[in-house]
C-alpha cells in the first residue's frame, strides 16, 4: 500500500502553540465599549458608538488581523519561518505586525505612499517593515511579488476578510453589538452603519443579521473616490475609481470580500464631511476619533434625520474604527486640508445645527 505522509511533528507543534498564543491574546482582552451619543430624549432615537479603538493595536482591524492569522494557521499557510506580507492602507498592517511579532515572524506591509506617518511608525514599532508604493492599485501585485521572493505568505485581507471571520457568531462584532444592546430602549437597532475597506465587517454583520432573523438594516457609508458606492448603484462589480483619502475605507476597486447583497443601503459621504464629523464627534463626546469614524457618523446623521422626519423611533449603531491620534499630520492639520482643497466649515456648521444647543 502506497501513501504520502506530510506530517512534520515539529511544525505541527509550532502551529498548535501559535494558535494558542493568538487565542490567548483575545482571552486577555475585554469586549469593546458601546457608548451612548447624546441626542435629545424626546427624539425617540438613540445613537451608539462601539469603540473599536480600545483594542490592543488601537483599531477595528485588530479583530480582522486575529481572524486572518487564525485562518492562515489553520489552513497550513503560516509556519515557523513564514514571512507575512500584507497589502494595507495602514491599520490592518499595524495589527498584523503586532500578531507577527507575537509569533516571532517577519512582517512586510505594502502600503500607498500617502499612508499617514503615524501608522508607518506604529508598524515599525511592532517590528514590521513598510514597503511604500506610489500607485495604490499596485499594492496587490507588489504583495504577491514580495511574498514570492521571501517564500512568504500574502495574507490578502481584501480576499479573505469575509471568510476568515465566523459570521454566525463565536464572539464576532455583530454578536457583540446585539448582546450589548439587549438592555437598551430599542435593543434591535433600526440601522447598523459601517464603512467598507475590505468589506469583511459589513459582510459579517449583514450575514449575522439575516442568520439571526433580526429586522435591523445595514447601511454602508462610503467616502468619495471609492469604487464601492458607484458599483453598488450601477451593479457593475468591475467598476474602478481613484481611491479614497479616508484611510481604512473606500477602495479603487471592488474587493473580493465586499458582498453587496447583504447591504440594505449605501450612503456616499464627501471627504470634507467625513473630516468635519470626525472633529464634531470630539466636540460633542470628548472622544478623539479618526476619519473613517467621521464617515460613519455623517451617515448616521442622515439616517436619524430621515427617521425623525418619518416619526420612526429606534436605535442606530456605528463604530469608532480608530483614534484621531493617527491623523495629526493629515485630517487634524489645516495646512494639509487646504492643500487637499477640503473645506470642512460648511459641514461642521450643518452638524452643529443637527443638535440643539
Amino acid at each position: 500500500m502506497d501513501f504520502v505522509d506530510r506530517h512534520d511533528a515539529k511544525a505541527r507543534h509550532w502551529v498548535t502553540e501559535a494558535i494558542r498564543t493568538v487565542e490567548a491574546d483575545a482571552n486577555r482582552s475585554c469586549d469593546t465599549h458601546l457608548h451612548v451619543f447624546p441626542l435629545p430624549p424626546h427624539w425617540g432615537v438613540n445613537l451608539y458608538l462601539k469603540d473599536e479603538s480600545v483594542h490592543p493595536t488601537g483599531s477595528l482591524k485588530h479583530r480582522l488581523a486575529r481572524s486572518l492569522f487564525l485562518y492562515g494557521l489553520a489552513n497550513g499557510w503560516i509556519g515557523p519561518a513564514t514571512t507575512i506580507v500584507e497589502a494595507s492602507s495602514g491599520s490592518t498592517a499595524v495589527s498584523e505586525a503586532y500578531f507577527a511579532r507575537l509569533l516571532g515572524l517577519s512582517f512586510i506591509a505594502v502600503m500607498p505612499a500617502a499612508t499617514s506617518p503615524e501608522k508607518i511608525a506604529l508598524i515599525e514599532f511592532y517590528g514590521g517593515k513598510c514597503h511604500l508604493v506610489e500607485d495604490p492599485g499596485a499594492i496587490y501585485e507588489e504583495s504577491h511579488r514580495l511574498a514570492g521572493e521571501t517564500n512568504g505568505h500574502f495574507m490578502d485581507q481584501f480576499t479573505f476578510a469575509e471568510r476568515a471571520t465566523d459570521w454566525r457568531g463565536n464572539n464576532n462584532i455583530a454578536e457583540s453589538i446585539f448582546a450589548q444592546m439587549s438592555m437598551e430602549p430599542h435593543p434591535e437597532p433600526a440601522w447598523i452603519v459601517v464603512g467598507a475597506g475590505t468589506g469583511g465587517t459589513s459582510s459579517t454583520i449583514g450575514r449575522y443579521i439575516r442568520y439571526r432573523r433580526h429586522p435591523t438594516r445595514l447601511a454602508v457609508a462610503d467616502p468619495e473616490g471609492s469604487a464601492f458606492y458607484p458599483s453598488f448603484v450601477s451593479g457593475d462589480p468591475a467598476l474602478t475609481a481613484p481611491g479614497s483619502r479616508i484611510e481604512g475605507i473606500g477602495r479603487p476597486r471592488v474587493e473580493p470580500s465586499f458582498q453587496p447583497d447583504v447591504i440594505d443601503r449605501m450612503i456616499a459621504v464627501p471627504d470634507a464631511r467625513s473630516i468635519a464629523a470626525m472633529h464634531w464627534v470630539r466636540e460633542v463626546t470628548g472622544r478623539d476619533v479618526g476619519g473613517s469614524t467621521g464617515t460613519n457618523v455623517a451617515a448616521c446623521v442622515d439616517l436619524i434625520r430621515e427617521m425623525r422626519a418619518s416619526g420612526t423611533r429606534g436605535s442606530v449603531v456605528t463604530l469608532i474604527c480608530d483614534g484621531g491620534e493617527r491623523y495629526r499630520g493629515t485630517y487634524c492639520d489645516q495646512d494639509w486640508l487646504d492643500a487637499q482643497g477640503l473645506d470642512t466649515e460648511p459641514h461642521l456648521a450643518d452638524l452643529r445645527a443637527f443638535l440643539p444647543s
